[in-house]
């Protein structure tokens, strides 16, 4: 699976705020600032402090994604669904 930041992106013209103003306020690396114009993976530590800038609740920030093999197409998951998906399995693997 992969992710997508676009809502984080998408938020933030909401906003009227640049990246660069939520990389600053946030005290964001610019190398990680990278990785999530990359749409790859960083840590819920960034995630939170991205939050804490915005106000907002990590599930809106991102969305999960899974390339098809046979076909060139994504199919999206909603974050509320992926983050529901994993507290299941910890829940799983706890009892």
């Amino acid at each position: 699976m992969a992710i997508s930041y676009n809502k984080l992106w998408k938020l933030l013209v909401d906003r009227k705020m640049s990246k660069a103003d939520l990389r600053k306020a946030a005290g964001i690396a610019p190398n990680t600032m990278t990785r999530l114009r990359r749409d790859e993976e960083v840590t819920l530590t960034v995630l939170n402090k991205i939050c804490a800038v915005l106000g907002a609740d990590i599930v809106i920030l991102w969305s999960f994604y899974r390339k098809r093999k046979q076909r060139n197409e994504s199919v999206f998951l909603d974050s509320n669904f992926a983050i529901m998906s994993f507290a299941e399995v910890l829940v799983i693997g706890i009892t």
